[in-house]
């Protein structure tokens, strides 16, 4: 088979592993300009955590959609309801709607949040012109990088549309990092203040939506959820510092963990001295499976009321 085709019944990975903090370290690296937007979005969502400011948003903000569908083979041409199916998850998770919310630890229960987000697949395109909300492309590649080259008809992608009107899905065959020792991984997303033509999230097939072409143990639509989380500046819980306990996601009602938690954990996992309850392995921005994760909490909450009355203020009507 050669190195660009992938068998279908490729496994599907055991464990989840997200691109996002590879490609943010590769931004910071080559664009200057991204590290002082970094540093601005930073400052505005550590006011809004300790209350310097507080969020002027008044009711739910409502954030179009675009999912451009990138494949080589039919299967991977995922259907319309596969979609909509992602798009009522992310519904669910971010409004605080979904059913399994209740299997949150009782000790975590008051810190749960409405994000007061929904998403809509778009209505009218960049042109003006009616849409579905959907393109499809149709490519010579079953893999793609996370240098981004999904999102370029150049090379084998599709182009972005207006970071500033749409959020950006792509739904690619495979997606691997250039480090071999990643493997395939389920989706990645850039933060708040990276180039426009690169904004949005990418996730593969088989961990986008709930029907179709979605696979267990990722087939719960929560790979988008964690992956727009990042688009909305909210990094993963235990601070990305490898094993150690140094790190922070910045939030501080995430308690500090050893690291990602994989599979379903059982309550209580205790690390970096956070006895008695432990990692909060339960919350969308850890690495655990799609049946295993259930919650933003109010600091997450602030960070992404944060977002969008800075970096993405332009998905506030006026």
């Amino acid at each position: 088979m050669p190195e660009n085709e992938i068998d279908e019944t490729t496994p599907v990975p055991t464990r989840r592993v997200c691109g996002t903090m590879p490609v943010h370290r590769r931004l910071l690296t080559e664009n200057a300009s991204y590290a002082l937007a970094r540093d601005a979005v930073e400052n505005t969502a550590f006011a809004f955590e300790t209350g310097l400011e507080t969020s002027a948003r008044a009711g739910v903000t409502v954030i179009p959609v675009v999912v451009h569908v990138v494949h080589r083979t039919p299967e991977q041409n995922i259907g319309d309801a596969q979609i909509a199916s992602q798009i009522e998850v992310l519904n669910r998770d971010y409004r605080m709607l979904n059913p399994d919310i209740s299997k949150v630890p009782e000790v975590w229960q008051p810190l749960t949040a409405d994000c007061r987000i929904e998403f809509a697949l778009a209505t009218e395109d960049p042109f003006g012109a009616p849409t579905d909300g959907i393109t499809r492309t149709e490519t010579a590649s079953d893999l793609f990088r996370t240098d981004d080259g999904v999102k370029f008809a150049a090379s084998g992608g599709h182009d972005a549309w207006p970071a500033d009107r749409y959020l950006n899905l792509w739904v690619a065959p495979r997606i691997e990092d250039p480090d071999p020792t990643l493997g395939e991984i389920l989706g990645y997303a850039q933060f708040p203040g990276g180039p426009p033509e690169t904004d949005g999230v990418v996730i593969g097939h088989r961990f986008f939506g709930t029907t179709g072409t979605a696979q267990a143990p990722f087939d719960l639509g929560r790979t988008a959820t964690h992956e727009v989380g990042h688009w909305l500046n909210l990094f993963h819980i235990w601070g990305d510092d490898g094993q150690g306990c140094s790190g922070t996601d910045f939030v501080a009602d995430t308690p500090n963990a050893g690291g990602p938690n994989f599979g379903t954990p059982t309550f209580p996992h205790v690390t970096c001295n956070n006895a008695p309850d432990g990692d909060m392995f339960v919350n969308y921005m850890d690495y655990t499976d799609d049946i295993a994760m259930f919650m933003f909490t109010q600091g997450q909450a602030a960070r992404i009321d944060a977002t969008l009355e800075g970096a993405r203020s332009s998905f506030l009507k006026p």
